[in-house]
């Protein structure tokens, strides 16, 4: 297990190296100080802004700031749901893809929106390259910079001394399109490329092995979408089996560039934040409290796909692990990436919203399938989705700002600024309208004769792949447990398909609801602090940048996701981790 614990440091060392770098550039790119880059991109942000007939300069409030989010949002809705529907009738469609039904174009729809890209589709036998590139490719971008803006104007909310402005959500979308998203997922694109990750417009080729066998395989632009899913904390894979493919992910150096550009984003957000608040120490605080809940989550996985569970022991699994020792769990993982760097993977993913998988989440051990929902079940704050993470943190820091001051007798201040009812009340329905609505979903999914018909397995098994699909798509992931379905694909021969609608429905409708009453949530908050004066700073002041104040913020966290989450984690994988059944 050495080898695979120092792989795990040199990861976190790398990640912690780009916090600064990349944290400091997007503070200048949305404080409005000049970057090197306006030279090339100047010219073409204008151009939008005077095709749009958006003045940059003209501020909106938290409401008008809120408005231009959601009617964003239907147009891209719209839009993409026309492009699937419309798919068997639009260019670069070689294999003749007809449109998906409409129930997964609804669902497919819905999570691409929403920065969730939940999957109940095969990409390279359902989406011609015009959905993937114009359709979803495209989404990944907009999604992402519609999460990096929200939180950008929650923040000058924070740091706001008088008026209501929280910027222009127009300029802030356009801006991290273009200086944030563009050139990092072109990079990354290129040497993804010359890693022999596949980027081409060819037509599927039918290849015959060394035993005689055909097999199909299929070809597309894969690179440029691949860079973007990951840094985007997007996840919807080209492939149907995600990062495990070859042409998606071909060796060990694209799997750690992958993971890197997964956390890069959502993890310097948290020094930008430092400097536009003018503290620092603010931001590594907060960097901090992630950081310590995302190591405990490798510990724990690494640790348990490394040993063997009382199933594996009594059915005598006994697997070789890449560093020569015996007793993991390689079931279901790819060998040239072995049992760390695919627990590793597992957490990235799911600390985030990405849902890119380099494995199977599925075969994982029940302990090791605990994880990533223990992961998701904190909200999604641990590093969390590109700007929906630290603003989702922001949540529970006002929540412990409140719970602190209770503890030392004061009114709750957090930056200066008083924290009253209003904004408590806010905090606390946006730290428990996800819970709320996933363990509602899943209890559909569960109890209904219509929710059934989506599982695959039994017992605690098929619990978990229910929890997991509502956990995954209220969380705006995107991985799964590969047994719940909400789509059927076609017998050979038969030009038919169906999708179960009622998986289609509820989980689209989870991911829309969950994705956007956060998002008025933490903007109404950030526009009622705007209007704040500044408390000059006494002795008893709690101070938010601390040790201490960090403890209290992951105890919160922590707190709020296992009273909301532990009984349902119980009936289902830690049950099965505890048992002899392997599924």
């Amino acid at each position: 297990m050495l080898q695979g614990w120092i792989q795990i440091a040199i990861f976190f060392a790398a990640l912690v190296a780009i916090v600064p770098l990349l944290g400091g550039y997007m503070a200048r790119v949305f404080s409005g100080q000049p970057v090197l880059l306006e030279r090339v991109l100047g010219p073409v942000e204008r151009l939008i802004y005077a095709a749009i007939r958006v003045k940059p300069d003209r501020g909106q409030d938290w409401k008008a700031y809120a408005r231009s989010v959601v009617l964003f949002s239907i147009a891209s809705f719209v839009g993409l749901y026309a492009i699937m529907r419309l798919q068997g009738s639009l260019p670069w469609n070689p294999e003749g893809f007809k449109a998906p039904p409409w129930d997964l174009s609804f669902n497919t729809t819905a999570s691409f929106v929403t920065n969730t890209n939940w999957q109940y589709y095969g990409g390279e036998t359902t989406m011609s390259y015009f959905t993937q590139m114009v359709g979803l490719a495209v989404q990944n971008f907009v999604s992402a910079a519609v999460g990096i803006a929200v939180v950008i104007a929650v923040i000058r909310g924070i740091v706001s001394r008088s008026g209501t402005s929280l910027g222009n959500f127009w300029q802030d979308l356009t801006r991290a399109t273009l200086y944030v998203l563009l050139p990092i997922a072109f990079v990354a694109a290129l040497v993804l490329v010359s890693q022999g990750v596949i980027q081409n417009f060819s037509s599927y080729s039918d290849v015959t092995g060394v035993v005689g066998s055909v097999q199909h395989f299929a070809f597309g632009p894969v690179a440029s979408q691949e860079a973007i899913k990951e840094l985007g904390t997007n996840g919807g894979g080209f492939f149907n089996v995600n990062s495990a493919m070859p042409f998606e992910n071909s060796n060990g150096l694209t799997n750690f560039l992958e993971m890197l550009l997964v956390l890069s984003i959502p993890a310097a957000l948290t020094f930008t934040y430092g400097r536009m608040v003018g503290n620092r120490r603010q931001g590594w605080a907060l960097f901090a409290a992630m950081s310590v809940m995302f190591i405990a989550a490798v510990a724990v996985v690494y640790t348990a796909e490394s040993n063997p569970t009382p199933a594996m022991t009594a059915a005598g699994v006994n697997a070789q692990t890449t560093d020569g020792t015996t007793g993991g769990n390689l079931l279901d993982k790819e060998q040239r990436f072995g049992i760390a760097n695919s627990a590793l993977f597992n957490a990235v993913t799911t600390v985030t919203s990405c849902g890119a998988v380099n494995s199977a989440m599925e075969s994982f051990t029940g302990i090791g399938g605990a994880v990533p929902m223990a992961n998701m079940g904190t909200s999604e704050v641990i590093f969390g989705g590109v700007g929906s993470g630290l603003y989702g943190m922001l949540l529970f820091v006002i929540l412990a700002v409140f719970i602190g001051g209770l503890m030392v007798g004061r009114t709750p201040e957090y930056l200066g600024k008083k924290i009253e009812a209003r904004e408590i009340k806010l905090a606390t329905l946006g730290a428990l309208y996800m819970p709320f609505a996933v363990l509602i979903a899943t209890g559909l999914g569960i109890a209904t004769e219509y929710g059934k018909k989506s599982l695959y397995s039994g017992g605690p098994q098929g619990f978990s792949e229910t929890l997991y699909a509502y956990m995954s798509q209220g969380n705006n992931n995107g991985s799964a447990f590969a047994g719940y379905t909400g789509f059927i694909q076609p017998e050979a021969g038969n030009a038919g398909s169906f999708g179960i609608t009622f998986a289609d429905l509820l989980g689209g409708g989870t991911m829309i609801f969950v994705r956007f009453v956060p998002i008025l949530i933490v903007l109404a908050i950030a526009g009622s602090l705007a209007g704040k004066k500044v408390a000059p700073t006494g002795l008893g002041t709690l101070r938010t940048d601390s040790p201490t104040f960090v403890v209290l913020l992951i105890g919160i966290v922590v707190l709020i996701g296992a009273l909301t989450f532990f009984p349902a984690l119980l009936l289902g994988p830690v049950v099965q981790g505890l048992t002899q059944e392997l599924f």
